[in-house]
């Protein structure tokens, strides 16, 4: 399977590059976006995944997190994927709604018509694309971690929690932790997998940890003006799960920061270099 560069520029002595191809999981072409690090051009680095949140692209981190100077002192391949598939035929809300359908794939794969054809991103992310990029680019995938925002915070949290052999460390930003528990994600859920509520539990990081799923640590953190916050991301039930698991959860709640870049690039430099220390 080939990859098509879009675009490439030089970036703190690395290379930050979208690519395309098309993927057999979603039916469509995807892209994504790759910061090389210097040192990855004398040999394989370790991946910090990055999953983004509702409406985004694999562009809104690579433009707005300012993630690149430190990934390239510390060595690290960030890879930022898109959110669904997106496409000529690719269902969307019929309403239009943000919270639905294109840029709104919630890292699962949808079981309902007329979804299931495309919105496999959680088959994508899990098994397409990591053996597109150890294939394909030098990266070394025995070094992983994941990290997400909102949305993606979500699904930072459950691919993880789902793939603990496979990712060294865990983070988020202002993720909806229990996606059985509020507005986006009821709406998400059951459209794309119907209404029996015990197949939504392999989508809930909450869940998952009650039904058994560990990680050694967790690293959250949280803006306290987030609009958000008490309605649909709920940091204290996650909180609640790690306490009553034994799961180790480090939940930061940052005064007066809201849901947007502007409070993820105030504390991507904290995550990446925990990352860094346990990759």
């Amino acid at each position: 399977m080939s990859l098509e560069i879009v675009s490439q520029s030089r970036c703190f002595g690395g290379r930050q590059v979208t690519y395309r191809h098309q993927s057999q999981e979603t039916g469509t072409p995807m892209r994504f976006a790759v910061f090389h690090p210097p040192q990855s051009e004398r040999g394989k680095v370790p991946v910090v995944w990055f999953l983004a949140g509702l409406t985004c692209t694999e562009e809104n981190f690579t433009v707005k997190a300012g993630a690149q100077r430190v990934a390239a002192e510390l060595g690290l391949m960030l890879v930022a994927p898109d959110t669904s598939p997106r496409g000529e035929g690719v269902p969307d809300d019929p309403e239009g709604a943000y919270d639905f359908g294109l840029g709104a794939g919630f890292y699962l794969d949808a079981t309902q018509a007329p979804w299931a054809a495309n919105y496999r991103m959680r088959s994508y992310l899990e098994r397409e694309l990591p053996a597109l990029i150890g294939a394909g680019l030098p990266a070394d995938m025995g070094r992983q971690s994941i990290m997400g925002h909102s949305m993606g915070g979500h699904g930072a949290l459950t691919m993880g929690l789902r793939n603990p052999e496979r990712f060294k460390a865990i983070s988020a930003f202002a993720p909806i932790v229990s996606p059985l528990n509020c507005p986006w994600g009821e709406k998400a859920l059951s459209n794309y997998l119907g209404l029996d509520r015990a197949a939504w539990r392999a989508y809930d990081a909450c869940a998952l940890i009650r039904d058994g799923a560990r990680a050694p640590e967790l690293l959250v953190d949280q803006g306290e003006a987030d609009p958000w916050l008490q309605s649909q991301l709920k940091p204290e039930l996650l909180q609640a799960a790690c306490a009553e698991a034994g799961v180790k959860l480090t939940l930061r709640r940052q005064p007066h920061y809201d849901h947007s870049y502007f409070f993820i690039s105030s504390f991507i430099e904290d995550h990446l270099r925990w990352h860094a220390e346990r990759l």
